[in-house]
């Protein structure tokens, strides 16, 4: 493919906030006017951020102009989402949960091998180096973009040429697959084997009663209370992520965020200080529909277009592969249950994009059929705490495994 110059526009922070909104009301109108959309539980975010991507792309290729977009809100609501998730956290909870997140975070060991087996495989078959095939697995995968590009500037040192840019077009491929198959996973688990809700563990996280949740709007001093300690959160989590980096210790933003926010929802228990969970609750669902949105819709789908027919060919050989572990080996080990299936939901959405992308689908599955506390409890600690320390040190075995790799 001839390499195209484009000019450049680059959206402004505060725009690409209002389009993100403006694609995710999109999304909610899609959803309610195309069946299939509804019917297989695709978040609105990544139908509406779809539409934008390829509008986005057409400008490219007919009006020679690349927009690209300003993300530091985007990367400010992914800390406040996770912030929201750690103000969720209750010890209590994660012992009463415990057996669950110890099977999930084996289950999720197990199903990196088995993405980076099926991507050297795959690569193998190609008859290219079997490096590649680790940006066909959980390098992209599971890794999502910012592993991608870190471990494609050192595989590039190391002579896999372009192995960054092929990273970015299979974690793109994989942000859009694990927003689609998700959902409908765990419909099929749920209509199939007629599951529902454990009325007696519907409760939201926050073990506050129902009716007073649910009772209109929350008080004002509560919201300014949640936004508050939100700041909070995103602020000494950004402290501590600093400390640890001149310690030589390197460690995701999110991830302190979420730690500070475990901290303050736990110390708060025990001052018995309350944290409204309706404003928590509306915090983190909004952070992550935009932020969401905004991961979709500023996808650069040109970049995809030069190898699109084997990167569709492997997005649907792992596609293939994470269903079937989610089918029978997912849903059966965590239970047989509707948290299984919602667990299942999300799992797909982590295994191939992200967390946020898990979580995604899990909303929309309990949107449709009720709340799990459980899986919106586990499958965010596994992929914020676990899953990247396991990939990095899966990644690093099969480097260390494959001949003529020196990453």
């Amino acid at each position: 493919m001839t390499e195209q110059v484009a000019a450049a526009y680059v959206v402004e922070p505060l725009d690409g906030l209002i389009l993100s909104i403006v694609v995710l009301f999109l999304g909610i109108f899609m959803t309610r006017r195309i069946p299939v959309l509804a019917r297989f539980h695709i978040p609105p975010a990544v139908s509406g951020g779809l539409v934008c991507s390829i509008v986005v792309a057409v400008i490219y290729y007919w009006g020679d102009l690349q927009v690209t977009f300003d993300m530091r809100i985007r990367d400010v609501l992914l800390l406040v989402f996770f912030s929201t998730i750690g103000l969720n956290a209750r010890f209590k909870l994660l012992v009463a949960g415990g057996k669950a997140l110890v099977v999930l975070v084996v289950l999720a060991g197990i199903f990196l091998v088995v993405q980076n087996a099926t991507g050297v495989a795959l690569a193998l078959a190609f008859d290219a180096h079997p490096g590649y095939g680790l940006f066909a697995g959980s390098v992209s995968l599971a890794g999502g973009h910012g592993t991608a590009i870190a471990w494609g500037e050192a595989a590039e040192k190391a002579g896999l040429e372009s192995a960054a840019v092929i990273g970015i077009a299979f974690a793109t491929f994989g942000l859009i697959a694990g927003g689609l198959i998700g959902g409908p996973i765990a419909g099929r688990l749920i209509d199939k084997h007629r599951l529902e809700p454990d009325n007696a563990n519907a409760a939201p996280v926050s073990s506050e009663p129902e009716a007073e949740q649910t009772a209109g709007l929350p008080p004002m001093t509560d919201v300014l209370g949640t936004i508050l300690l939100i700041a909070i959160c995103v602020e000494l989590g950004a402290a501590v992520n600093r400390f640890v980096f001149a310690q030589g210790v390197l460690v995701p933003g999110f991830l302190t965020a979420l730690l500070v926010g475990i901290v303050l929802a736990n110390t708060s228990d025990m001052l018995k200080i309350r944290i409204n969970p309706v404003a928590l609750g509306r915090a983190g669902e909004l952070s992550l529909y935009v932020f969401l949105s905004m991961s979709m819709m500023s996808m650069q789908l040109w970049v995809l277009m030069g190898a699109f027919s084997k990167i569709l060919l492997v997005m649907f050989v792992q596609c293939f592969v994470i269903t079937i572990f989610a089918v029978y080996v997912v849903f059966r080990l965590m239970g047989r249950d509707y948290d299984a299936a919602v667990i299942a939901a999300g799992f797909t959405g982590m295994g191939l994009g992200a967390t946020p992308v898990a979580i995604a689908n899990m909303s929309a599955i309990t949107s449709a059929y009720g709340p799990s506390p459980k899986a919106l409890l586990v499958v965010p600690l596994v992929g914020a705490f676990f899953i990247d320390i396991m990939n990095a040190l899966i990644i690093k075995f099969f480097i260390d495994k494959l001949p003529g790799l020196t990453m």
